[in-house]
């Protein structure tokens, strides 16, 4: 007996899905363009207030990223990329080309200052956010992220990941010099 036409149609949906499926997979492993995208490009940093660090007088706020272009630095001590990208936190902030701002993430107080003493504190203010909550609302995933907001507070850039100088060079100050060039600062 013959199978009708539409038993025939049903058998193959199967066989499509799993096309479709391995086609998709094989773009993601292949796909060259490895940054991540976020919502909150061109949108307004998340509202907040954070203490500082133990050692500090200055917390970080949203407030204070208002007025100039910067960067926002998401860290811990504990983080072993963050290790690997400090020593090119501390160059850039030694040129003074962008102010540099850190949320220190999930970190006990005394392991966060002893980072800095031992590697280096670029950050022109530190943001102790001890429960996570900021970096949730900024859209942090993984440690470290970059983000280079804009003189209206607005995020105009994410770097997933420690940066090496290339991506510092290529990707990350020529967003912070063209925002600069826009701003007039």
């Amino acid at each position: 007996m013959a199978r009708p036409v539409g038993g025939r149609l049903l058998a193959m949906i199967p066989i499509v899905i799993a096309a479709l499926l391995g086609v998709a997979f094989y773009w993601g492993l292949w796909n060259k363009d490895d940054r991540l995208p976020s919502t909150l490009i061109g949108r307004p940093a998340p509202v907040f207030a954070l203490p500082p660090i133990e050692g500090r007088n200055d917390g970080l706020s949203s407030e204070d990223l208002r007025g100039e272009v910067s960067i926002v630095n998401v860290w811990a001590s504990w983080c072993v990329p963050c290790r690997v990208e400090m020593p090119l936190l501390v160059e850039l902030a030694g040129t003074g080309t962008v102010p540099i701002h850190g949320i220190n993430y999930k970190d006990a107080p005394d392991a966060a200052v002893g980072f800095l003493s031992e590697l280096g504190d670029p950050y022109t203010r530190i943001g102790a956010d001890r429960n996570g909550r900021v970096s949730i609302d900024w859209g942090v995933y993984g440690l470290p992220e970059t983000f280079v907001i804009d003189r209206k507070g607005r995020i105009a850039y994410k770097h997933v990941g420690p940066f090496d100088r290339r991506a510092l060079e290529e990707e990350i100050l020529p967003v912070v010099r063209r925002l600069q060039a826009e701003d007039g600062s």
